[in-house]
Order: C-alpha cells, then sequence, then structure tokens
C-alpha cells in the first residue's frame, strides 16, 4: 500500500528526461553500471556503486540573505533596483555569524548517520560562501570574512564524511554586473548564452575542485553540460548527481528507479533558516522518507538551513537526533542496500543487502508498538529455506528488562508466506512508547512471488477529456488485477519539485496483461504529471511518471 508522502513545495523540465526510465519494479539487487540513458556521462561505474552504498546525504543551504528569512536568492528575480542594490552592495557588511561551529555541525551529522554533505558554496544570487578571485561579492568581504567552505569540509571529513559541492552555474550578481535581468531558466540568462559567464563559472569550479582538498561529488542546479565535463577533467572519480543523475525535490518516486537516484528533501518547507511562517516534517516523517526512498533504489539528500548567527534551529537539532537514534539502531538496513523484488507490502518496507544479502523488513506500525509486546505478521514475497535466520535489528533476542519474557524472534514458513513473529524487547525512551519503525532482518531468504509489472504509456487531451494508457506487461501470480491511474497537476512548479499529491482515477479490473485505458473528463487546462497503478492482492505496483499537458 503506498504510503501518503508529507506535503512540501518547490521545484521540474530536467526531471522529463529521466522520468520516462521509472520501474514499476526492479530485479533484486540489480548491480548497476554506467547509467542506463544518461549519454555522455563519465561517472565511473565503481565511483557509482559507492555513491549507491552511501544512502544518507546532509544538504546545507545557507547564503547571505538569511539574515532576513527570505527564500534563498529567489527574492531578486523581479526585485525592484533599490532592493537588489541593497542585497548586493549592504547586506554582505551584516553578515558576521560568530556562533559558526562546523565541528558542532558535522558531529551531528555523524551521529544521525549522514555520510556525505553537499554545501551550498555559491547559490543563484552568486554569493560565495568561499574565498574566490573572481568576484568582490563574497565571504571574504563581510565582518566574518573566514572561509566557510574551507572550514566545513575539514570539520566534515574529520568525522569520515564525504565532501560535496553545490553549485548553481546561474549568477544573478554576474547578471547584474553585465545589465542582464535577473531570472532563471530563460535561454537568455544561461551560461551558454553568455560566454563570459560560462567562463566565470568555470573559473569558480576549478578553485573548489583544486584548492579545497579531494571533493567526492558535485551538483549542478542549473545548466550543467560544460561544468560537468570540465568537473570530470579536474577530477575523474568525481560523482556528478545532479546534472547527470535524476535528482527530484521535495518528492519521492512512485516506483523503483532502475539507476542511481536523489531526493533532495527539506525538514520543512524552505530551504534556506527562515524563523516564521515554517511547518516541520516530524522526525518520523523524516525517518519514512529516508528508508522508502531507499527501498526505492535512491539516496536521500536531507537539507538543513543554518541560523544567519551559524547555529542550527532547534527543531532541525532534533529532527537530526531522532534520526540519529533510529540510524544508530538500524543503520544496517540503510547502508549498502539495494531493491527487493518489491519495495513493500503495505505498511511494511524493505531493503536487501546487494550482492543477495541479508533481508530488512522495516516495519512502520500503524500504531506504537510498546515495549515488550509481540506482533505477528505474514511476509508473502519471502520464502524461507534452510538457512534462514531471524532477529530484530539492536535487539539481543533474549532480554527485555524488568521482565522473565524471552524475547525469541520465530518464523514459520506456510503456503500463504513467511509467518513472523517478533516482540519490542529494547527500551529506547523512557516511557516505552518509541514511535519508529522496528526492523526484522532475515537471512539466506528467497523471494516467493513473481510480482505483476505495470508501465506507464502515454497520454492525450481532446476537448477536455484526457486519455491516459498503461500496460499490464506481466500479471505475475495474479489471476486479476485492479488497474487504473493516479494523476496531479504541476503546472506553475520550480524544476524539480512537487507540491499536490497524487488523485487516483476510478480501477478497472483486469484479468490478462496487455494495455488498458481509462479517460478522465472536467480536468482544468494545464500540465499533469500520472503514472499507472496495478493493485494486486498483496500490494500496490506503480510505473513510471510520465508529463500530459
Amino acid at each position: 500500500m503506498k504510503t501518503t508522502m508529507p506535503k512540501a513545495s518547490r521545484r521540474l523540465p530536467l526531471l522529463l528526461l529521466c522520468l520516462a526510465m521509472f520501474a514499476s519494479v526492479c530485479p533484486m539487487n540489480a548491480q548497476v553500471g554506467p547509467q542506463k540513458g544518461l549519454k555522455g556521462s563519465r561517472n565511473k561505474p565503481d565511483r557509482m556503486e559507492w555513491y549507491r552504498d552511501q544512502g544518507f546525504g546532509m544538504f546545507i543551504h545557507w547564503g547571505v540573505d538569511s539574515q532576513l528569512g527570505v527564500v534563498i536568492s529567489h527574492s531578486l528575480v523581479g526585485a525592484s533596483e533599490d532592493y537588489t542594490n541593497r542585497f548586493f552592495n549592504d547586506l554582505p557588511k551584516t553578515f558576521d555569524p560568530t556562533r559558526f561551529d562546523p565541528g558542532e555541525w558535522s558531529r551531528l551529522a555523524k551521529i544521525a548517520g549522514v555520510r556525505y554533505v553537499m554545501f551550498t558554496t555559491k547559490h543563484h544570487s552568486g554569493f560565495t560562501m568561499y574565498h574566490t578571485k573572481t568576484t568582490p561579492f563574497s565571504i571574504e568581504n563581510t565582518p566574518f570574512k573566514r572561509d566557510i567552505t574551507r572550514e566545513v569540509y575539514d570539520a566534515f571529513r574529520a568525522q569520515g564524511i564525504a565532501a560535496g559541492v553545490y553549485f548553481s552555474p546561474d549568477d544573478f550578481w554576474w547578471l547584474h554586473q553585465h545589465n542582464i535581468p535577473i531570472q532563471r531558466l530563460t535561454p537568455e540568462v544561461q551560461p551558454s548564452h553568455n560566454p563570459g559567464l560560462l567562463a566565470y563559472d568555470k573559473a569558480q569550479l576549478t578553485e573548489l575542485l583544486t584548492q579545497y582538498g579531494p571533493i567526492d561529488l558535485a551538483y549542478f542546479d542549473g545548466e550543467a553540460d560544460d561544468l560537468r565535463e570540465t568537473a570530470w577533467d579536474l577530477n575523474p572519480n568525481i560523482v556528478i548527481t545532479r546534472g547527470v543523475l535524476e535528482t527530484p525535490e521535495l518528492t519521492v518516486p512512485s516506483s523503483v528507479l532502475v539507476d542511481p537516484w536523489e531526493t533532495s528533501m527539506t525538514m520543512g518547507t524552505a530551504w534556506q533558516y527562515q524563523p516564521d511562517n515554517e511547518v516541520y516534517k516530524s522526525g518520523g516523517d523524516l525517518i519514512r522518507l529516508l528508508y522508502q526512498t531507499r527501498a526505492k533504489g535512491g539516496n536521500m539528500l536531507l537539507n538543513i538551513g543554518p541560523m544567519p548567527n551559524g547555529q542550527l534551529a532547534i527543531e532541525q537539532e532534533n529532527r537530526l537526533r531522532e534520526m540519529g537514534l533510529w540510524m544508530f539502531v538500524n543503520s544496517e538496513c540503510i547502508y549498502g542496500v539495494r531493491p527487493w523484488v518489491v519495495m513493500n507490502e503495505k505498511n511494511i518496507w524493505f531493503t536487501q543487502k546487494k550482492n543477495n544479502g541479508p533481508l530488512y523488513a522495516i516495519v512502520d506500525s500503524p500504531e506504537i508498538w510498546q515495549k515488550g509486546t509481540w506482533k505477528e505478521f505474514v511476509l508473502h514475497s519471502v520464502h524461507a529455506t534452510p538457512g534462514t535466520t531471524i532477529s530484530v535489528l539492536g535487539q539481543d533476542d533474549k532480554t527485555i528488562e524488568y521482565s522473565k519474557v524471552i524475547p525469541k524472534s520465530t518464523f514459520t514458513q506456510m503456503e500463504d508466506g513467511l509467518h513472523i513473529r517478533v516482540n519490542r524487547a529494547q527500551r529506547l525512551q523512557d516511557n516505552s512508547r518509541w514511535p519508529n519503525p522496528l526492523v526484522v532482518k532475515l537471512t539466506d531468504v528467497k523471494p516467493s512471488l513473481v510480482p505483476p509489472r505495470v508501465v506507464t504509456d502515454r497520454a492525450h487531451s481532446v476537448n477536455g477529456i484526457v486519455t491516459f494508457n498503461g500496460t499490464l506487461v506481466d500479471m505475475g501470480d495474479a489471476k486479476s488485477l485492479e488497474a487504473g491511474f493516479e494523476y496531479r497537476p504541476i503546472a506553475g512548479e520550480d524544476v524539480h519539485a512537487r507540491s499536490t499529491e497524487f488523485k487516483a482515477t476510478e480501477l478497472k479490473t483486469v484479468t490478462a496483461k496487455g494495455a488498458f485505458t481509462i479517460e478522465v473528463r472536467g480536468l482544468a487546462p494545464g500540465t499533469y504529471e500520472f503514472h499507472a497503478i496495478a493493485k494486486h492482492p498483496l500490494m500496490t505496483l506503480y510505473g513510471a511518471d510520465k508529463i500530459v499537458r
């Protein structure tokens, strides 16, 4: 059963090329070489394997305008000349994060289970958070003066966390200096139409990739073709994420993706710190997004936005520490894993160590699972072998505090599936009502079913009637399925984001593989994202997300 994602808002067209690559299921532990369908990628296969194994990264959005509690950089689009001049000339004179302690950030990231950091060295405004010879619009020309980027990388590397460069090819300061109206994603402001901007970007990227130690990853938030070639030339081992891979924001795709991918996720609605007009996701929501991303084969890049003084808001720290406890117990199901034959059975989600290692069943109980209580459930996609063992991550299966009960985990293979009986034995919080998922580890198991496979085909609109088309490529083990579609409006979205949830069409019963269609009337004019769905008696499967206008 699909679990509803927390609502969010922000950024889409680069996405369209890759959406067609989504698959409803993926072969168990499929090994990924060079990215299929990603033309010209020079990401090395061994480096992509390394990247996929990391699973969990930290994004850091921070700039000179954090002082205003404003959307990072974008307030300059459509701004008056007075606002723009004060932004570029006066705002840097007041930026002095005297409470900045990158060691504190990195230690918190380590506890949270973060494996790599992506720091905003330059966002769209053009303000560089590092020392540069290319522009005076830089951290060097603030009261703080110190090289924040260097200090961040040094601190995170000291914790064994890989360093990544976020870099925006867009540069509003450069546009303003050259009397070009500030805008994004229009041809006249792109580096490809401004040789001077492209040379300027390349000079800055060269500084970052030659003067800041080994950079493991790069994220180009804009036109990337020339810059990614520069990056690979300077560092053949660098992994380029945005600009090569599928990188949705604020959303997790509906299905397993064949190639490596990464979702960028905010804790609230904003990327940069906002003192008001902000609503945070719960720690449980963020944990859920993490393991569902991993079940679908992706990495999660979770964002923090430091306050102007350099500290983290307590809401952000608290959520990282809640995730840290869950990861301290359960990180084995996050690192070095690949998708199972199905991503979930209702509220139980799966990851598996690559190379057919242990299977992890992540049990997201709809009610709080109290310490010392048993639960029984059936895994229909899993079959035991003579070598199968079972355990609960973090527990010894021998002791419950203040109890004589022995919490031994057991399983029984029956005709309808693998029957599991486990006890939440470990006391993780004082009230014994820790709300986050328990993870069951199963060794030497094999798939017990062949899942159906559904593919999203084209849609078209005529006279206000939208016809969605899909294909059931394989019925799997099912004799009949309920097939249909889900859709949502995306007009007005930014480049990669989704802010609304899917709405389901009617379903029709299908008893054989082949094409199926459903018509929807009365949709408002605009652009919609949609995908096919197939409801198996045990699970719902999803086709690729596609676009209809």
